[in-house]
């Protein structure tokens, strides 16, 4: 058992040089001394250095020039290189990524020079960890892992390097068409027939055949104009999720109060188990290698204490939502409670939350919070189900799978499909304008696209006049694999006439990234509305202007009021404990909300708050949940998302969104 105890949180930061080199970069003579480049190379902190040992003659200039490094990267590594530099002072020279060309062999590795086509070349940020990335960029861990050999990426100081696999996309001109307003287009991949994709697009195959006349045996890489009014009858529906169980559905469902639930005056104790991946071990390791050191011409290896507000980064997020539970456990004692908590460190392994479970520790929990991945969830939310102990998933997941025949399960954060759900039903108020949907499904075969693609469809033609939509499907592709002709694709399906509605159906940061800096460039030209996905708003090195001159309009599952007196109180209490503030969107606050809203909702409704959860609506950080329940057996999500909107004047704005029931 891990006991609770607040975690220090200290805010990385980094110191930049500003280094004048006049004196180093004026004229040389043709008899400088001609760099030796060296050929030791050490590893340190995970990162790749040559070990120069500076001779008579040589100058920063000559040494930068030689490695083919600048002036400000020799210095950024060797401060000490700034002034004057002595004969037998050792230099930490990075393993340049475009290397010189009388230096180049004719195997050139990623750590040696750059691919844009091939590669991201991304610097890590607090909380970034192999998983996260590779979910960000759509990519696997193990293609991550095979991108980076030799190197411990979760071990990697913050700002360090990383190569990240670019997804192999369809590059010939084929793979594109733009459909016309009463149509979308299907590549017809291997083993399909006639029958299969009117089947698969709720058409018959005589109205397939009618559309692609002389087409009897389709072929592999053909397109197939698909009749859009035509896609998937409300009665057909179900034929889209293949997975879903059958079972009885809920009748009634309670909604949710109006009012703000007023908690106060609680009584009770409560013993709350939280299982989150701390990584205690890693965290444990004080000492790294260092190998910068060189003593007569070989490296010294050297036991150097790590700074003592250094974190283990793949654990950081999840102390963020330790301390978050912390100060909401340390709110709700002040009114009454008597609260336990009982913390384990889960690590990633499911083998830990196997070995927890049979050693009988969670059997008198009233609340679990955790585990994070879905293979330990659905460990434990089988393991609840026979104790009746709610489960909360604190973090977003791929999709709501896992709460299928587990009804004491509950997802705190919307999937994706929730979003697709909006989205659909806030086009309807623009379907008069034309309809750009983004997509990097290259298979065509991805569910999540093809339901929510049919749902957006079905919306629209709900309306009176659905035989008139514009609506055009448009395959990404990167532009370091069209690098003449990206832009254009996308400016082919925007309508000089019309308000264009963009709709991109990934959450795939390069999809994202790039469609949005497209995007901002033909804005100039053309009416543009995006509407995106959750995913939008976490996007990192991304210029926020992009945002505002676009006016995008996004669901998110988080606002925060900072006007507001629990924000403030919440803000001054993280500060006091934790000697530091959390950013907007890091899991302190969503700790702090879960535990605040199960805790008062136990001990104010006892055990019906875990069947009709939606009879409880206190007020919360950040958070606004609205749990539903497809069937009785199933667990239940979070259906509230936030409508936000980023406006010229620079502001993000909350809108009021009728959509969603209070």
């Amino acid at each position: 058992m891990y006991k609770s105890k607040p975690f220090l949180k200290i805010r990385f930061s980094f110191l930049f040089f500003a280094v004048f080199f006049s004196l180093l970069t004026g004229n040389f003579t043709r008899s400088q001394v001609v760099v030796e480049k060296s050929k030791d190379k050490v590893i340190i902190s995970g990162k790749p250095y040559y070990i120069h040992i500076v001779k008579k003659g040589e100058t920063a200039y000559s040494i930068s020039k030689a490695y083919g490094i600048t002036l400000e990267e020799l210095v950024r590594n060797n401060p000490s290189a700034s002034a004057v530099l002595k004969e037998g002072q050792a230099l930490r020279i990075p393993v340049s990524e475009t290397l010189p060309e009388d230096i180049r062999k004719p195997t050139v590795t990623v750590e040696q020079k750059r691919d844009e086509s091939k590669y991201y070349y991304h610097k890590l940020r607090p909380g970034d960890t192999v998983y996260s990335l590779a979910k960000s960029f759509g990519v696997t861990v193990d293609d991550i892992i095979k991108s980076n050999l030799g190197v411990d990426i979760n071990k990697l100081p913050v700002n360090s390097e990383i190569v990240i696999p670019r997804k192999e996309l369809i590059t010939t001109p084929k793979s594109f068409e733009v459909s016309e307003k009463e149509y979308i287009t299907h590549k017809v991949m291997k083993g399909e027939s006639m029958s299969s994709i009117a089947e698969k697009y709720g058409i018959t195959v005589r109205d397939l055949r009618r559309e692609n006349k002389g087409v009897i045996f389709p072929h592999v890489d053909d397109l197939l104009k698909i009749p859009v009014f035509r896609v998937i009858e409300p009665a057909r529906a179900e034929n889209i999720v293949t997975d879903t169980i059958k079972t009885e559905p809920d009748k009634v469902e309670d909604e949710m109060p109006s009012e703000i639930t007023p908690v106060k005056n609680l009584k009770g104790e409560f013993n709350v188990a939280v299982l989150l991946p701390f990584y205690i071990k890693d965290n444990s390791i004080r000492t790294e290698i260092d190998s910068s050191q060189i003593v007569k011409g070989k490296p010294v290896y050297k036991t150097v204490t790590r700074p003592e507000h250094w974190l283990y980064p793949p654990s950081i997020p999840f102390i963020e939502l330790y301390q978050g539970i912390l100060l909401a456990a340390d709110t709700l004692r002040s009114m009454g409670l008597d609260i336990n908590i009982y913390a384990f460190d889960t690590g990633s392994d499911s083998v830990k939350v196997s070995n927890l479970i049979r050693s009988g520790s969670l059997k008198k929990m009233d609340l679990i919070i955790g585990p994070v991945y879905t293979n330990q969830l659905l460990q434990v939310a089988e393991y609840s189900k026979e104790e009746k102990i709610p489960v909360v998933s604190p973090v977003p997941l791929k999709s709501n799978q896992p709460l299928k025949e587990n009804p004491y399960l509950f997802m705190s954060v919307p999937s994706v499909q929730v979003s697709q759900q909006l989205i659909s039903k806030r086009a309807l108020l623009f379907r008069n304008s034309n309809f750009v949907f983004i997509h990097g499904d290259n298979s065509f075969s991805d569910t999540s696209v093809i339901n929510f693609r049919n749902l957006l469809l079905q919306q629209l033609r709900s309306g009176d006049e659905y035989d008139h939509i514009k609506f055009k499907e448009l395959l990404f592709i990167s532009r370091s694999s069209l690098p003449a002709d990206s832009i254009n694709r996308l400016e082919q399906a925007l309508s000089p006439r019309d308000d264009n509605v963009v709709i991109i159906a990934s959450e795939d940061y390069p999809v994202l990234s790039e469609t949005i800096m497209d995007l901002h460039t033909l804005s100039k030209r053309y009416n543009i509305r995006l509407i995106g996905y959750p995913a939008v708003r976490e996007l990192f090195n991304l210029d926020p202007k992009l945002y505002f001159d676009l006016g995008i309009e996004l669901y998110t599952n988080y606002w925060i009021d900072y006007s507001q007196a629990d924000v403030r109180s919440f803000l001054m209490s993280y500060r006091k404990k934790f000697l530091t503030e959390p950013e907007e969107g890091t899991y302190a606050w969503s700790g702090y909300d879960i535990m605040y809203y199960f805790l008062s909702g136990l001990a104010l409704h006892g055990g019906k708050f875990i069947n009709r959860p939606s009879i409880h609506n206190p007020d919360l950080l950040q958070t606004r949940f609205l749990f539903r329940r497809e069937n009785r057996n199933d667990g239940f999500e979070n259906k509230y998302l936030y409508l936000v909107k980023y406006t010229s004047s620079m502001d993000l704005v909350l809108i009021d969104d009728n959509l969603q029931k209070p």
